[in-house]
C-alpha cells in the first residue's frame, strides 16, 4: 500500500477503504507518511469529500491513534458534553454540578482556550490552588465519591488529530465538514463516555456562521457517534451575540455561580437546561425533557447544585470559599464604560468582535505561549432588541491596562449596531438534532 496511490484515488473521487484510512492515519502519526503527502490528501478530501462510512473510519482511526479512556470503573451511565465554542460560553461550569447533583457522573476531559477567552480549565484556575492534573486513580475516585471530575486532556488523547489539525491549519483545509466532524468526535470517543450531548453554536461568534452549516455539522457528528455505538444528541444554540451577560474568565465563573444560585441570565440558563435535560434522559434519571428540567430547577432551588460545585472545586485543590463569596475571585483594577452614541434599539452585537476585545484586554490567548489575565473582561449592559438612550452604558470593560482598554472600547463600540426600530429576539435554542 502506498500513500501516493491513496492520494490519487481520492483526487479522482474514489472511496478509501477502512484499511487504507487506518494505514494513512497510522503512518502519518508515526512519521512514515510525510506532511506533504498528508497535505495533498486533505486537499483532495476538501475537493472530493468523504462519505459517512469513510468519515466514521477516519474518526475511529484518529481515536485509536492514542489513549482511549476506560471509564468502566466509574459507576453509572457516563454522559459527556461538548461545545463547538463561542463568546461567553461558560456552560460546563454550571451544567456539570447540576447534573452531578442529580446523580449523573461527570467524568470530563477539558482543554485550555486558544482565542477569545480561556477554556474551562483556565476558568477553573480562578480558584487558587485548583488543579486539573489528576492521576487516573484520583480522577475515577472523585467521580465515584462526589460525582464529578474535570481533568486536562492528556497529550496522548487522539494524537493523530492534533498533528492533522496543525497541518490543516496552515494549508487552508480546516473548513471541510468530514474533517471538522472527525476531529471533534475522535477526541470525544476517546473520552470513553456512553453518551454524548453536543452544543453546536451558530451565528457571528461561532465557527459555523450559518444555521444550515451548523445543522450539517451537528448531523454529521451525531451520525458518527451513533455508528460508533454511542447515544447521541445535538442542540443548535445561538451565537449571534455573546452567551449570558459577561465575557472573560473570572467574570464568567461568577456568572456560572450566580446561575447555580438561581440568579443567572435567562439565555445562559436556557442553554444549560437544554443540554442538561438530554444528559439526564440519557442517564435514565428522567423519562423526558420536561421532567429533567424540573429536576434541574430543584437542584438549584435546594442548593445542592451550588454545594456540588464547591465540593468539586475543593476536591481538586481549589479554595471553595470563593464559591460562596465571589469577591474572592480575581477582579481587574479599572473599569471603562462604552456608551450608546444615540437613542434606539440594539439591532445586533457582533459577538466575534466582543470576543476579540476580550482577547485584546489579555483575557484570551493569541498563541499557545500567551499568558491569560483571568481578571479582565466585559459586562454587556445591553443585548439584542434592548432599548437604549444616548449616553447609556452598552457595556462595561474591566481591565488593568488603559491602552488595551481603549482599544477594546473601540472594538466593542463598533460591535453594537443601533437601529430606530426594535427587532424580534432570536430563539436561543435553534434546533435539536437526533439520530436519523
Amino acid at each position: 500500500m502506498r500513500m501516493y496511490d491513496l492520494i490519487r484515488k481520492k483526487k479522482c473521487g474514489g472511496e478509501l477503504s477502512s484499511e487504507e484510512i487506518r494505514y494513512m492515519i497510522n503512518g502519518f502519526t508515526d512519521g512514515s507518511i510525510p506532511d506533504y503527502q498528508m497535505s495533498a490528501m486533505t486537499m483532495a478530501i476538501c475537493f472530493q469529500g468523504m462519505n459517512p462510512r469513510e468519515t466514521v473510519d477516519l474518526t475511529l482511526a484518529m481515536r485509536d491513534s492514542g489513549d482511549v479512556l476506560d471509564l468502566s470503573k466509574i459507576q453509572g451511565v457516563k454522559v459527556d458534553k461538548h461545545s463547538t465554542g463561542g463568546v461567553g460560553d461558560k456552560t460546563s461550569l454550571a451544567l456539570a454540578p447540576i447534573v452531578a447533583a442529580l446523580g449523573v457522573p461527570v467524568a470530563k476531559m477539558s482543554g485550555r482556550g486558544l482565542g477569545h477567552t480561556g477554556g474551562t480549565i483556565d476558568k477553573l484556575e480562578c480558584f487558587p490552588g485548583f488543579t486539573a492534573e489528576l492521576s487516573e486513580e484520583t480522577f475515577v475516585h472523585n467521580v465515584n465519591t462526589i460525582g464529578i471530575a474535570i481533568a486536562g486532556q492528556t497529550a496522548n488523547l487522539a494524537p493523530a488529530d492534533k498533528k492533522l489539525y496543525a497541518l490543516r491549519d496552515v494549508t487552508a483545509t480546516v473548513d471541510q465538514m468530514s474533517l471538522i466532524a472527525s476531529s471533534i468526535m475522535s477526541k470525544k470517543l476517546a473520552g470513553g463516555s456512553n453518551a454524548i450531548v453536543l452544543d453546536v453554536k451558530t451565528g457571528n461568534g461561532a465557527f459555523m456562521k450559518e444555521l444550515k452549516d451548523s445543522v450539517a455539522l451537528a448531523k454529521e457528528m451525531v451520525a458518527i457517534g451513533t455508528m460508533a455505538g454511542k447515544r447521541m444528541a445535538a442542540v443548535i444554540t445561538d451565537m449571534d451575540q455573546p452567551l449570558g451577560s459577561v465575557v472573560g474568565n473570572s467574570l464568567e465563573v461568577i456568572e456560572a455561580i450566580e446561575t447555580l444560585r438561581g440568579e443567572g441570565p435567562s439565555d445562559f440558563k436556557e442553554v444549560v437546561f437544554a443540554l442538561g435535560a438530554q444528559m439526564l434522559v440519557f442517564a435514565g434519571k428522567a423519562a423526558e425533557t420536561a421532567e429533567a428540567k424540573s429536576l434541574m430547577e430543584s437542584a438549584i432551588a435546594d442548593g445542592s447544585a451550588l454545594s456540588k460545585f464547591a465540593e468539586f472545586v475543593r476536591a481538586q485543590g481549589g479554595d471553595a470559599a470563593a464559591v460562596y463569596d465571589t469577591s474572592l475571585l480575581p477582579v481587574a483594577s479599572q473599569t471603562l464604560v462604552v456608551e450608546s452614541p444615540r437613542d434606539g434599539y440594539v439591532h445586533r452585537i457582533l459577538a466575534e468582535d466582543v470576543g476579540i476585545a476580550c482577547m485584546t484586554l489579555g483575557g484570551g490567548r493569541e498563541t499557545k505561549e500567551s499568558k491569560i489575565d483571568l481578571s479582565v473582561g466585559i459586562r454587556l449592559r445591553k443585548k439584542n432588541a434592548d432599548a437604549v438612550k444616548r449616553g447609556e452604558p452598552l457595556a462595561v470593560i474591566y481591565g488593568n491596562d488603559a491602552a488595551k482598554m481603549e482599544a477594546a472600547r473601540a472594538k466593542i463600540a463598533g460591535a453594537y449596531e443601533i437601529s430606530d426600530k426594535p427587532r424580534e429576539k432570536e430563539a436561543v435554542i435553534r434546533q435539536y438534532i437526533f439520530p436519523e
